[in-house]
């Protein structure tokens, strides 16, 4: 019952909660600037921190910007390859397998 009937019908939920997570995940800030500033040795420097930095420490505007649009294209090109291949995996209800 689970794996033919459960699972396709959470597909989309999963589904949801892949694409949320993986975005989340790639903008991870608070709680290294709150904890770590970085880190000693630089050991928690995320991307989006060293974006802050490079933005507003630093000062390197055009810098931190270029590295928004990379973060941007980056999380674009996972987003899309993670759509692409949601056709082999989800299943909405009332679709018909193969069309």
């Amino acid at each position: 019952k689970f794996r033919h009937i459960t699972l396709p019908m959470m597909s989309p939920v999963l589904f949801f909660q892949l694409v949320m997570g993986l975005i989340g995940s790639l903008q991870v800030f608070t709680g290294p600037f709150i904890m770590t500033g970085g880190g000693p040795n630089n050991a928690s420097l995320f991307y989006m921190l060293y974006l802050y930095l490079n933005a507003f420490s630093f000062f390197k505007m055009g810098y931190a910007s270029a590295l928004a649009w990379v973060l941007f294209l980056y999380i674009l090109a996972l987003t899309l390859l993670v759509f692409r291949s949601s056709a082999a995996w989800v299943f909405y209800a009332g679709q018909v397998r193969g069309r």
